[in-house]
Protein backbone atom coordinates (compact mmCIF):
# COMPACT_ATOMS: atom_id res chain seq x y z
CA UNK A 1 0.00 0.00 0.00
CA UNK A 2 1.50 3.48 -0.78
CA UNK A 3 3.14 5.55 1.73
CA UNK A 4 4.37 9.12 1.34
CA UNK A 5 5.50 12.07 3.14
CA UNK A 6 2.99 14.78 2.65
CA UNK A 7 5.85 17.09 1.05
CA UNK A 8 6.92 14.38 -1.35
CA UNK A 9 3.30 13.80 -2.23
CA UNK A 10 2.61 17.92 -3.60
CA UNK A 11 6.53 17.65 -5.07
CA UNK A 12 5.35 14.66 -7.17
CA UNK A 13 1.99 16.41 -7.94
CA UNK A 14 2.20 19.82 -7.69
CA UNK A 15 -0.89 20.39 -5.44
CA UNK A 16 -0.43 23.24 -2.61
CA UNK A 17 -0.35 22.59 1.51
CA UNK A 18 -3.39 24.90 3.08
CA UNK A 19 -3.25 23.11 6.75
CA UNK A 20 -1.26 20.98 8.80
CA UNK A 21 2.49 19.72 8.43
CA UNK A 22 3.89 18.74 5.22
CA UNK A 23 6.45 16.25 7.25
CA UNK A 24 3.67 13.80 8.33
CA UNK A 25 3.26 10.69 6.17
CA UNK A 26 -0.20 9.50 5.49
CA UNK A 27 -0.49 5.17 4.34
CA UNK A 28 -3.38 4.72 1.51
CA UNK A 29 -5.97 6.78 -0.37
CA UNK A 30 -9.56 6.68 -1.13
CA UNK A 31 -11.98 8.32 -3.26
CA UNK A 32 -14.75 7.63 -0.74
CA UNK A 33 -14.82 9.73 2.79
CA UNK A 34 -16.59 6.77 4.29
CA UNK A 35 -13.75 3.93 3.61
CA UNK A 36 -10.51 6.09 3.47
CA UNK A 37 -8.05 3.89 6.13
CA UNK A 38 -6.68 5.64 9.62
CA UNK A 39 -3.77 7.23 8.70
CA UNK A 40 -4.82 7.56 4.70
CA UNK A 41 -5.62 10.13 2.10
CA UNK A 42 -8.98 11.14 0.95
CA UNK A 43 -8.94 13.10 -2.75
CA UNK A 44 -12.30 14.79 -3.12
CA UNK A 45 -13.50 14.88 -6.35
CA UNK A 46 -16.93 16.96 -7.78
CA UNK A 47 -18.89 14.18 -8.98
CA UNK A 48 -22.05 14.25 -10.81
CA UNK A 49 -24.08 12.66 -8.30
CA UNK A 50 -21.96 14.38 -4.94
CA UNK A 51 -19.27 17.11 -4.35
CA UNK A 52 -16.64 15.19 -2.40
CA UNK A 53 -15.29 18.60 -0.89
CA UNK A 54 -18.25 18.42 1.52
CA UNK A 55 -17.28 15.34 3.16
CA UNK A 56 -13.42 16.36 3.66
CA UNK A 57 -14.46 17.35 7.17
CA UNK A 58 -16.15 13.82 8.01
CA UNK A 59 -12.94 12.44 6.35
CA UNK A 60 -10.35 14.24 8.63
CA UNK A 61 -12.58 13.08 11.66
CA UNK A 62 -13.16 9.83 10.34
CA UNK A 63 -8.88 9.62 10.65
CA UNK A 64 -7.90 10.43 7.28
CA UNK A 65 -4.19 12.42 7.78
CA UNK A 66 -4.76 14.31 4.68
CA UNK A 67 -7.26 15.98 2.21
CA UNK A 68 -7.01 16.54 -1.39
CA UNK A 69 -9.54 19.19 -2.49
CA UNK A 70 -10.63 20.22 -5.66
CA UNK A 71 -11.83 23.44 -4.37
CA UNK A 72 -11.17 26.11 -1.78
CA UNK A 73 -11.61 24.47 1.99
CA UNK A 74 -14.54 25.37 3.71
CA UNK A 75 -14.56 26.97 7.49
CA UNK A 76 -15.36 23.25 8.59
CA UNK A 77 -12.54 21.37 6.76
CA UNK A 78 -10.35 23.59 8.39
CA UNK A 79 -11.20 23.40 11.31
CA UNK A 80 -11.77 19.95 11.40
CA UNK A 81 -7.72 19.85 9.97
CA UNK A 82 -6.76 21.79 13.04
CA UNK A 83 -9.09 19.89 15.23
CA UNK A 84 -7.18 16.18 14.72
CA UNK A 85 -3.91 17.07 13.64
CA UNK A 86 -4.59 16.59 10.24
CA UNK A 87 -3.22 18.37 6.52
CA UNK A 88 -4.95 19.79 3.53
CA UNK A 89 -3.63 19.72 0.37
CA UNK A 90 -5.22 21.41 -2.66
CA UNK A 91 -4.57 19.92 -5.99
CA UNK A 92 -2.68 21.73 -8.94
CA UNK A 93 -5.49 23.23 -10.76
CA UNK A 94 -8.28 21.29 -9.14
CA UNK A 95 -7.69 18.49 -11.49
CA UNK A 96 -8.12 15.26 -9.32
CA UNK A 97 -7.59 12.82 -11.88
CA UNK A 98 -4.42 14.65 -13.01
CA UNK A 99 -3.56 14.67 -9.51
CA UNK A 100 -4.04 10.73 -8.91
CA UNK A 101 -2.15 9.56 -12.13
CA UNK A 102 1.13 11.98 -11.08
CA UNK A 103 0.98 10.12 -7.57
CA UNK A 104 0.45 6.99 -8.94
CA UNK A 105 3.71 7.33 -11.44
CA UNK A 106 5.54 8.62 -8.55
CA UNK A 107 4.83 5.51 -6.21
CA UNK A 108 5.66 3.25 -9.80
CA UNK A 109 8.77 5.77 -9.67
CA UNK A 110 9.49 4.30 -5.86
CA UNK A 111 9.04 0.45 -6.80
CA UNK A 112 11.48 0.49 -10.12
CA UNK A 113 11.48 -3.23 -9.20
CA UNK A 114 8.10 -3.84 -9.74
CA UNK A 115 7.24 -5.95 -13.15
CA UNK A 116 3.81 -4.65 -14.80
CA UNK A 117 2.12 -6.16 -17.39
CA UNK A 118 -0.80 -4.28 -18.75
CA UNK A 119 -4.09 -5.85 -20.34
CA UNK A 120 -6.24 -3.58 -22.86
CA UNK A 121 -8.57 -4.86 -25.67
CA UNK A 122 -11.90 -4.34 -26.82
CA UNK A 123 -12.97 -7.81 -25.74
CA UNK A 124 -11.47 -10.44 -23.04
CA UNK A 125 -9.38 -7.97 -20.90
CA UNK A 126 -11.16 -8.62 -17.72
CA UNK A 127 -10.48 -12.34 -18.39
CA UNK A 128 -6.69 -12.41 -19.60
CA UNK A 129 -6.10 -10.03 -16.84
CA UNK A 130 -7.96 -12.80 -14.45
CA UNK A 131 -5.61 -15.23 -16.18
CA UNK A 132 -2.67 -13.50 -15.63
CA UNK A 133 -3.74 -12.81 -12.03
CA UNK A 134 -3.43 -16.07 -11.43
CA UNK A 135 -1.06 -17.75 -14.00
CA UNK A 136 1.88 -15.46 -12.46
CA UNK A 137 0.50 -16.07 -8.88
CA UNK A 138 1.83 -19.34 -9.07
CA UNK A 139 4.98 -18.16 -9.76
CA UNK A 140 5.43 -14.88 -8.13
CA UNK A 141 3.80 -12.57 -5.49
CA UNK A 142 1.05 -10.73 -7.36
CA UNK A 143 -1.37 -7.48 -7.27
CA UNK A 144 -3.98 -7.06 -9.32
CA UNK A 145 -6.60 -4.74 -10.56
CA UNK A 146 -9.62 -5.21 -8.45
CA UNK A 147 -13.27 -5.10 -10.21
CA UNK A 148 -13.44 -2.23 -12.70
CA UNK A 149 -10.80 -0.28 -11.20
CA UNK A 150 -9.12 0.44 -15.00
CA UNK A 151 -9.74 3.88 -15.66
CA UNK A 152 -8.11 7.05 -14.92
CA UNK A 153 -8.82 7.13 -11.66
CA UNK A 154 -8.81 2.86 -11.14
CA UNK A 155 -5.66 1.99 -12.21
CA UNK A 156 -3.64 4.84 -10.00
CA UNK A 157 -6.40 3.55 -7.41
CA UNK A 158 -4.35 -0.42 -8.08
CA UNK A 159 -0.90 1.33 -8.06
CA UNK A 160 -1.68 2.71 -4.96
CA UNK A 161 -2.73 -0.93 -3.65
CA UNK A 162 0.27 -2.28 -3.99
CA UNK A 163 2.96 -3.27 -1.78
CA UNK A 164 7.00 -3.03 -1.86
CA UNK A 165 6.62 -6.70 -1.07
CA UNK A 166 4.50 -7.08 -4.71
CA UNK A 167 7.02 -8.52 -7.52
CA UNK A 168 4.42 -8.27 -10.87
CA UNK A 169 1.38 -6.12 -10.96
CA UNK A 170 -1.49 -7.06 -13.29
CA UNK A 171 -3.17 -3.98 -14.24
CA UNK A 172 -6.44 -3.49 -16.77
CA UNK A 173 -6.32 -0.78 -18.58
CA UNK A 174 -9.75 0.77 -19.91
CA UNK A 175 -10.27 3.51 -21.86
CA UNK A 176 -13.22 5.42 -23.55
CA UNK A 177 -11.44 8.78 -25.36
CA UNK A 178 -8.35 8.86 -27.03
CA UNK A 179 -5.84 10.23 -25.08
CA UNK A 180 -6.87 8.04 -21.65
CA UNK A 181 -4.42 5.04 -22.20
CA UNK A 182 -1.74 7.47 -23.07
CA UNK A 183 -2.16 8.93 -20.15
CA UNK A 184 -2.63 5.68 -18.02
CA UNK A 185 0.30 3.93 -19.37
CA UNK A 186 2.58 7.25 -18.40
CA UNK A 187 1.24 6.51 -14.93
CA UNK A 188 1.92 2.69 -14.79
CA UNK A 189 5.20 2.55 -17.15
CA UNK A 190 4.26 -0.88 -17.61
CA UNK A 191 7.01 -3.70 -18.64
CA UNK A 192 4.50 -6.27 -20.88
CA UNK A 193 0.99 -5.12 -22.77
CA UNK A 194 -1.67 -7.21 -23.53
CA UNK A 195 -3.92 -6.09 -26.41
CA UNK A 196 -6.30 -8.48 -26.25
CA UNK A 197 -8.04 -7.54 -29.90
CA UNK A 198 -9.56 -4.04 -31.66
CA UNK A 199 -13.41 -4.80 -31.90
CA UNK A 200 -16.39 -2.17 -31.58
CA UNK A 201 -16.58 -1.07 -27.83
CA UNK A 202 -16.74 2.77 -27.76
CA UNK A 203 -17.33 3.13 -31.34
CA UNK A 204 -19.62 6.10 -30.72
CA UNK A 205 -16.55 7.70 -29.20
CA UNK A 206 -14.09 6.74 -31.37
CA UNK A 207 -15.44 6.71 -34.83
CA UNK A 208 -14.53 3.80 -36.58
CA UNK A 209 -12.04 0.66 -35.43
CA UNK A 210 -8.95 2.42 -36.92
CA UNK A 211 -9.66 5.10 -34.36
CA UNK A 212 -10.53 2.56 -31.62
CA UNK A 213 -7.04 0.85 -32.97
CA UNK A 214 -4.96 3.82 -32.70
CA UNK A 215 -6.83 3.82 -28.88
CA UNK A 216 -5.40 1.08 -28.05
CA UNK A 217 -2.22 1.01 -28.93
CA UNK A 218 -1.43 4.34 -27.09
CA UNK A 219 -0.13 2.27 -24.20
CA UNK A 220 2.70 2.13 -26.38
CA UNK A 221 4.16 5.08 -25.30
CA UNK A 222 4.62 4.00 -22.25
CA UNK A 223 6.47 0.87 -22.01
CA UNK A 224 9.81 0.68 -20.59
CA UNK A 225 12.63 -2.33 -20.35
CA UNK A 226 13.15 -3.97 -17.10
CA UNK A 227 15.19 -7.06 -16.06
CA UNK A 228 12.93 -9.39 -16.84
CA UNK A 229 12.42 -8.51 -20.39
CA UNK A 230 12.78 -5.64 -23.03
CA UNK A 231 9.75 -3.80 -23.59
CA UNK A 232 6.84 -6.00 -25.17
CA UNK A 233 3.60 -5.66 -26.75
CA UNK A 234 1.79 -8.91 -26.90
CA UNK A 235 -1.13 -9.07 -29.91
CA UNK A 236 -3.01 -12.12 -31.37
CA UNK A 237 -2.04 -13.15 -34.68
CA UNK A 238 -5.84 -13.40 -35.50
CA UNK A 239 -7.03 -9.72 -34.87
CA UNK A 240 -6.98 -7.79 -38.12
CA UNK A 241 -5.44 -5.01 -36.75
CA UNK A 242 -2.63 -6.50 -34.73
CA UNK A 243 -0.55 -5.74 -37.87
CA UNK A 244 -1.30 -2.24 -37.77
CA UNK A 245 -0.71 -1.72 -34.08
CA UNK A 246 2.62 -3.45 -34.61
CA UNK A 247 4.06 -1.38 -38.17
CA UNK A 248 2.16 1.66 -37.06
CA UNK A 249 3.30 1.99 -32.90
CA UNK A 250 5.34 -0.82 -31.68
CA UNK A 251 8.15 -1.12 -34.08
CA UNK A 252 9.39 2.51 -35.06
CA UNK A 253 9.05 2.23 -30.81
CA UNK A 254 12.10 -0.35 -30.85
CA UNK A 255 9.34 -2.17 -28.44
CA UNK A 256 9.30 -5.66 -29.21
CA UNK A 257 6.42 -7.46 -30.51
CA UNK A 258 5.14 -11.21 -30.14
CA UNK A 259 2.23 -12.41 -31.54
CA UNK A 260 -0.22 -15.13 -30.35
CA UNK A 261 -2.24 -17.77 -31.66
CA UNK A 262 -2.34 -18.86 -35.45
CA UNK A 263 0.85 -20.04 -36.59
CA UNK A 264 2.92 -18.17 -33.70
CA UNK A 265 5.81 -20.13 -32.11
CA UNK A 266 5.47 -17.94 -28.98
CA UNK A 267 2.11 -19.52 -27.86
CA UNK A 268 -0.76 -21.09 -30.23
CA UNK A 269 -3.56 -23.80 -29.90
CA UNK A 270 -3.31 -27.00 -31.42
CA UNK A 271 -6.43 -28.60 -30.71
CA UNK A 272 -9.77 -27.29 -29.48
CA UNK A 273 -12.60 -29.16 -28.37
CA UNK A 274 -15.48 -27.99 -25.97
CA UNK A 275 -16.98 -30.52 -23.83
CA UNK A 276 -20.88 -30.91 -22.81
CA UNK A 277 -20.64 -27.58 -20.73
CA UNK A 278 -18.95 -25.61 -23.30
CA UNK A 279 -15.40 -25.87 -21.17
CA UNK A 280 -12.32 -25.83 -24.00
CA UNK A 281 -10.07 -28.70 -23.63
CA UNK A 282 -7.10 -27.35 -25.05
CA UNK A 283 -3.53 -28.53 -26.03
CA UNK A 284 -1.23 -25.01 -26.19
CA UNK A 285 2.22 -25.33 -28.19
CA UNK A 286 4.98 -23.09 -26.45
CA UNK A 287 8.67 -22.23 -27.49
CA UNK A 288 11.56 -24.83 -27.54
CA UNK A 289 8.81 -27.82 -28.67
CA UNK A 290 6.92 -27.73 -24.93
CA UNK A 291 2.93 -28.67 -25.38
CA UNK A 292 0.69 -27.80 -22.38
CA UNK A 293 -2.60 -29.93 -22.19
CA UNK A 294 -5.73 -29.05 -20.27
CA UNK A 295 -9.83 -28.05 -19.59
CA UNK A 296 -10.21 -24.65 -18.88
CA UNK A 297 -13.10 -24.16 -16.15
CA UNK A 298 -14.49 -21.36 -17.75
CA UNK A 299 -17.02 -21.77 -21.22
CA UNK A 300 -16.49 -20.51 -24.53
CA UNK A 301 -13.56 -21.33 -27.32
CA UNK A 302 -13.25 -17.35 -26.91
CA UNK A 303 -11.64 -18.25 -23.67
CA UNK A 304 -8.78 -20.00 -25.55
CA UNK A 305 -7.56 -16.72 -27.34
CA UNK A 306 -7.57 -15.00 -23.94
CA UNK A 307 -5.62 -18.33 -22.53
CA UNK A 308 -2.98 -17.71 -25.31
CA UNK A 309 -2.88 -14.22 -24.78
CA UNK A 310 -1.52 -14.70 -21.01
CA UNK A 311 0.91 -17.28 -21.84
CA UNK A 312 2.16 -14.92 -24.30
CA UNK A 313 3.19 -12.50 -21.41
CA UNK A 314 4.24 -15.16 -19.82
CA UNK A 315 6.78 -15.96 -22.02
CA UNK A 316 7.51 -12.66 -22.69
CA UNK A 317 8.64 -12.45 -18.73
CA UNK A 318 10.65 -15.25 -19.49
CA UNK A 319 9.15 -17.13 -16.79
CA UNK A 320 7.81 -21.31 -16.72
CA UNK A 321 4.49 -21.66 -17.87
CA UNK A 322 3.65 -25.00 -16.35
CA UNK A 323 2.33 -23.98 -12.94
CA UNK A 324 0.89 -21.03 -14.51
CA UNK A 325 -1.35 -23.05 -17.39
CA UNK A 326 -2.13 -25.18 -14.38
CA UNK A 327 -3.47 -22.45 -12.35
CA UNK A 328 -5.53 -20.86 -15.28
CA UNK A 329 -7.43 -23.94 -15.87
CA UNK A 330 -8.37 -23.94 -12.03
CA UNK A 331 -9.37 -20.39 -11.73
CA UNK A 332 -13.42 -19.74 -11.90
CA UNK A 333 -15.22 -16.93 -13.34
CA UNK A 334 -15.40 -13.75 -12.16
CA UNK A 335 -18.84 -11.78 -10.98
CA UNK A 336 -20.79 -11.36 -14.16
CA UNK A 337 -18.80 -12.35 -16.53
CA UNK A 338 -19.74 -15.47 -17.83
CA UNK A 339 -20.25 -16.89 -14.74
CA UNK A 340 -22.51 -20.19 -14.97
CA UNK A 341 -24.99 -20.50 -11.61
CA UNK A 342 -27.76 -22.18 -10.60
CA UNK A 343 -29.65 -22.27 -7.33
CA UNK A 344 -32.11 -24.77 -6.19
CA UNK A 345 -34.84 -25.50 -8.73
CA UNK A 346 -33.82 -22.53 -10.82
CA UNK A 347 -32.66 -22.62 -14.39
CA UNK A 348 -29.09 -22.34 -14.93
CA UNK A 349 -27.64 -18.92 -15.88
CA UNK A 350 -25.07 -17.77 -17.49
CA UNK A 351 -24.94 -14.53 -16.46
CA UNK A 352 -22.20 -12.30 -18.86
CA UNK A 353 -24.31 -8.68 -17.59
CA UNK A 354 -20.82 -6.83 -16.61
CA UNK A 355 -20.19 -5.30 -20.15
CA UNK A 356 -21.01 -6.15 -23.51
CA UNK A 357 -20.01 -5.52 -27.15
CA UNK A 358 -21.22 -6.92 -30.52
CA UNK A 359 -18.49 -9.47 -30.68
CA UNK A 360 -18.77 -10.47 -26.87
CA UNK A 361 -22.50 -11.32 -27.64
CA UNK A 362 -22.07 -13.46 -30.61
CA UNK A 363 -19.45 -15.34 -28.55
CA UNK A 364 -21.70 -15.46 -25.72
CA UNK A 365 -23.93 -17.05 -27.90
CA UNK A 366 -21.89 -19.60 -29.35
CA UNK A 367 -21.09 -20.99 -25.55
CA UNK A 368 -24.81 -20.82 -24.86
CA UNK A 369 -25.65 -23.13 -27.85
CA UNK A 370 -22.59 -25.27 -27.23
CA UNK A 371 -23.56 -26.46 -23.47
CA UNK A 372 -25.20 -29.33 -22.44
CA UNK A 373 -29.10 -27.82 -21.55
CA UNK A 374 -32.27 -31.21 -20.99
CA UNK A 375 -34.77 -28.04 -21.38
CA UNK A 376 -34.83 -24.88 -23.56
CA UNK A 377 -31.81 -22.94 -24.17
CA UNK A 378 -32.98 -19.15 -23.91
CA UNK A 379 -31.02 -15.88 -24.86
CA UNK A 380 -31.82 -12.79 -22.92
CA UNK A 381 -30.03 -9.94 -24.36
CA UNK A 382 -29.98 -6.31 -23.54
CA UNK A 383 -28.70 -3.32 -25.31
CA UNK A 384 -25.24 -2.28 -25.81
CA UNK A 385 -23.99 0.89 -24.94
CA UNK A 386 -21.39 3.64 -26.65
CA UNK A 387 -21.69 2.63 -30.21
CA UNK A 388 -22.68 6.19 -31.34
CA UNK A 389 -24.35 6.06 -35.04
CA UNK A 390 -23.53 2.29 -35.73
CA UNK A 391 -25.38 1.30 -32.88
CA UNK A 392 -28.68 0.91 -35.09
CA UNK A 393 -26.59 -1.32 -37.66
CA UNK A 394 -24.44 -3.17 -34.98
CA UNK A 395 -27.40 -3.97 -32.81
CA UNK A 396 -29.33 -5.53 -36.13
CA UNK A 397 -25.87 -7.64 -36.74
CA UNK A 398 -26.32 -8.88 -33.51
CA UNK A 399 -30.34 -9.77 -33.77
CA UNK A 400 -29.21 -11.45 -37.39
CA UNK A 401 -26.33 -13.69 -35.58
CA UNK A 402 -29.10 -14.69 -32.25
CA UNK A 403 -31.53 -15.72 -35.42
CA UNK A 404 -29.16 -17.91 -36.47
CA UNK A 405 -28.52 -20.11 -33.65
CA UNK A 406 -30.59 -22.68 -32.25
CA UNK A 407 -32.22 -20.93 -29.72
CA UNK A 408 -35.69 -21.61 -27.69
CA UNK A 409 -36.63 -18.12 -27.37
CA UNK A 410 -34.83 -14.91 -27.98
CA UNK A 411 -35.77 -12.37 -25.44
CA UNK A 412 -34.75 -8.77 -25.82
CA UNK A 413 -34.99 -5.78 -23.02
CA UNK A 414 -34.44 -2.39 -24.28
CA UNK A 415 -36.70 0.74 -25.27
CA UNK A 416 -34.72 1.87 -28.04
CA UNK A 417 -32.28 -0.39 -29.99
CA UNK A 418 -33.35 -3.64 -28.97
CA UNK A 419 -36.29 -3.04 -31.57
CA UNK A 420 -33.31 -3.37 -33.92
CA UNK A 421 -32.29 -6.79 -32.71
CA UNK A 422 -36.14 -7.91 -32.50
CA UNK A 423 -36.30 -6.45 -36.53
CA UNK A 424 -33.25 -8.04 -37.99
CA UNK A 425 -33.67 -11.53 -35.97
CA UNK A 426 -36.93 -11.55 -37.71
CA UNK A 427 -36.20 -10.80 -40.95
CA UNK A 428 -33.38 -13.35 -40.72
CA UNK A 429 -35.55 -16.39 -40.64
CA UNK A 430 -36.71 -16.39 -36.34
CA UNK A 431 -40.10 -17.42 -35.84
CA UNK A 432 -42.59 -14.87 -33.86
CA UNK A 433 -43.27 -17.32 -31.27
CA UNK A 434 -39.38 -17.41 -30.30
CA UNK A 435 -39.27 -13.82 -29.79
CA UNK A 436 -40.08 -11.84 -26.75
CA UNK A 437 -39.26 -7.76 -26.27
CA UNK A 438 -40.10 -5.81 -23.33
CA UNK A 439 -39.14 -2.03 -22.34
CA UNK A 440 -37.70 -2.82 -18.94
CA UNK A 441 -36.04 -4.91 -16.78
CA UNK A 442 -39.03 -5.15 -13.92
CA UNK A 443 -41.73 -5.79 -17.25
CA UNK A 444 -39.10 -9.00 -18.31
CA UNK A 445 -38.82 -10.24 -14.80
CA UNK A 446 -42.29 -9.94 -14.21
CA UNK A 447 -43.56 -12.06 -17.76
CA UNK A 448 -40.28 -14.51 -18.50
CA UNK A 449 -39.04 -15.80 -15.17
CA UNK A 450 -42.18 -18.02 -13.86
CA UNK A 451 -41.47 -19.47 -17.25
CA UNK A 452 -37.79 -20.78 -16.37
CA UNK A 453 -37.60 -24.32 -14.96
CA UNK A 454 -34.31 -26.21 -13.68
CA UNK A 455 -33.84 -28.04 -16.83
CA UNK A 456 -33.61 -24.26 -19.12
CA UNK A 457 -30.20 -23.09 -19.83
CA UNK A 458 -30.88 -18.79 -19.62
CA UNK A 459 -27.63 -16.37 -21.14
CA UNK A 460 -28.65 -13.24 -19.68
CA UNK A 461 -26.19 -10.23 -21.23
CA UNK A 462 -25.93 -7.00 -21.68
CA UNK A 463 -23.85 -3.93 -21.36
CA UNK A 464 -23.66 -2.89 -17.60
CA UNK A 465 -25.89 0.18 -17.79
CA UNK A 466 -28.97 -2.14 -18.82
CA UNK A 467 -28.94 -3.76 -15.69
CA UNK A 468 -29.65 -7.10 -16.60
CA UNK A 469 -27.80 -8.09 -13.47
CA UNK A 470 -31.09 -7.76 -11.83
CA UNK A 471 -32.82 -10.25 -14.60
CA UNK A 472 -30.23 -12.55 -13.94
CA UNK A 473 -30.84 -12.22 -9.62
CA UNK A 474 -34.50 -12.61 -10.37
CA UNK A 475 -34.25 -16.20 -12.15
CA UNK A 476 -32.06 -17.16 -9.67
CA UNK A 477 -33.94 -16.58 -7.08
CA UNK A 478 -31.25 -14.75 -5.25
Amino acid sequence: MIRFAIEDMMRATGAELVAGDALSCFEGVSIDSRTVPSGGMFVAFAGERADGNRFVAQALRGGAAVAVMTAAPSDEALAAAAECGAAIVRAADDDGEEFMLRLARAWRDANPQWIVVGVTGSVGKTTTKEMLAAGLGALKRVHATSGNFNNLLGVPLTLFGASVEDEVLVVEMGMNNAGELTRIAWAAQPNVVVITNVGTSHIGNLGSREGIARAKAEVVSGLVDCDACKATLVLSDGDDFSTFIAKTFAEPAGVRVLRVGGSSEVARATDVVLDDDGMAQVSVALPHGQTLSGTLSLPGRAMVYDLLSALGAIVALGLPCEAAFDAICAMKAAHMRMEVRQEGDSARVIDDTYNASPSSMAAALDVLCSMRCKGRRVAVLGEIGELGDQAAHLHGLVGAYAAAKPLDMLVLIGAGDARHMAEAALTMGLSEDKLERFDTVAEAVRVMVPLFGPDDLVLVKASRAAELDAFSREVLGA
